[in-house]
């Protein structure tokens, strides 16, 4: 795991508990609402990072699954930027889990990277920063 120092640096994108809605077949919460998530986390690290209100999801980049989630965890979701390019943002997101019961231990889950692409009102792209055409 990481060292508290950079644990104290971290701020949750989101949070969130896992409910028997969110589970399959096999008892586990289903991977899909996982990336939903995701892909919720990093959209709000991108327009809280570049103050741009509107972005649109173009990759999510090697995504691994290191550890089931179940019902009752607690879910936190860090993301953080990786890179910034003219019309384009890279947020990596690192997803944890609190365990049921567990008394605060957390697991790390799953971590992602996801590509975002700056939009205007108009759905096309623009410069980061640019909300309407000029």
């Amino acid at each position: 795991m990481e060292n508290k120092q950079t644990e104290t640096k971290r701020e949750v994108a989101i949070r969130i508990t896992m409910m028997p809605r969110d589970t399959n077949s096999h008892g586990t919460v289903f991977g899909g609402i996982i990336l939903s998530y995701i892909d919720i986390a990093g959209g709000v690290e991108a327009v809280k990072h570049t103050r741009h209100d509107r972005f649109v999801t173009v990759a999510m980049k090697e995504v691994i699954f290191y550890e089931p989630v179940f019902i009752g965890d607690l879910v936190s979701f860090y993301a953080e930027t990786v890179k910034v390019g003219n019309t384009s943002i890279t947020v990596r997101v690192v997803v944890e889990a609190e365990r049921f019961g567990s008394h605060g231990q957390s697991v790390r889950v799953t971590e992602a990277e996801v590509a975002y692409v700056a939009i205007n009102q108009y759905r096309e792209k623009v410069r980061i920063g640019k909300q309407f055409n000029a």
